[in-house]
């Protein structure tokens, strides 16, 4: 499941052969990055399945829930069963679950492992309608994300997100690496807030490094014949060494005046450390 961190997808034609090689099914977890680009092909377009979500601060919202595309029926059929109860009436084609289904006594419902994961029609009411906002959506996003851009201009400690040239981003936050060596992630922070920034966003500590994981987490389920893997710091390097100096600033103002001054605000804070 390669994830679109911060909206920019990842190098998808190398985890395809990868899965490939190996027959494993691919995943794509692109809540944060809906009508992206990669290599000239839609997101969620690459992967066997991909998932977006509708959660509050996404590009498209209904407070909750999400979706799940795939253009294999089979895959289709498993997921709607999965997240309707396992129920037998259920498919890629249908996804309503009626009386005259179930009202039988030698109905067998359940051909497989099910939760009720439906998303309510009040929420899917809301993210159709949401759907035809989209563009209107996605660009102002861009444009506070390419304010953001500007004011970081030319500063080689506060580094933003680099785009490749064959992707696109839709700027679901905002994000850049703090590089000074004198002044630390929570010193930037302040000076932001104390200027009448918002709040500002760390990037989450690695999942295996969570107690959950580093203090031992036990694998009980019968199938799992593996090695146990010891979460410890230096299992991904690359990730433990980007992860303390990552900011995220929010991207959805709709008042454009709002965006403008978190912009220029972003902006004084770096000439006061420069």
């Amino acid at each position: 499941m390669p994830v679109a961190l911060y909206d920019l997808s990842p190098d998808m034609d190398a985890i395809m052969q990868i899965a490939k090689e190996h027959n494993l099914v691919v995943v794509e977890d692109d809540a944060e990055a809906i009508t992206n680009t990669y290599k000239g092909r839609q997101i969620g377009t690459v992967g066997h399945m991909s998932s977006f979500s509708f959660q509050s601060s996404k590009h498209l919202t209904a407070g909750e829930g999400g979706m799940i595309v795939t253009n294999d029926e089979t895959l289709a059929n498993n997921v709607r069963r999965f997240n309707s109860l396992g129920y037998a009436c259920v498919g890629s084609r249908k996804g309503k679950i009626t009386k005259n289904d179930i009202q039988d006594p030698n109905y067998s419902r359940h051909v497989s492992v099910g939760f009720n994961y439906r998303m309510a029609e009040l929420c899917a009411a809301v993210a159709l309608a949401q759907l035809e906002r989209i563009d209107e959506l996605v660009q102002r996003r861009i444009d506070v994300g390419h304010l953001f851009l500007e004011a970081v201009k030319g500063c080689d400690w506060f580094v933003s997100q680099k785009t490749p040239a064959d992707c696109t981003n839709s700027y679901w936050i905002f994000v850049a690496k703090l590089e000074h060596t004198g002044v630390s992630w929570h010193q930037f922070r302040d000076a932001f807030l104390a200027n009448g920034g918002d709040g500002v966003y760390a990037a989450w500590k690695l999942s295996y490094l969570e107690p959950m994981f580093a203090n031992g987490c036990p694998v009980t389920h019968p199938a799992y014949t593996g090695t146990y893997q010891n979460f410890a710091p230096g299992l991904c390097p690359n990730a433990e060494l980007v992860q303390p100096k990552i900011f995220q600033f929010k991207t959805n103002y709709w008042n454009w005046d709002d965006a403008e001054k978190q912009a220029e605000i972003l902006y004084k804070i770096i000439r006061q450390f420069s």
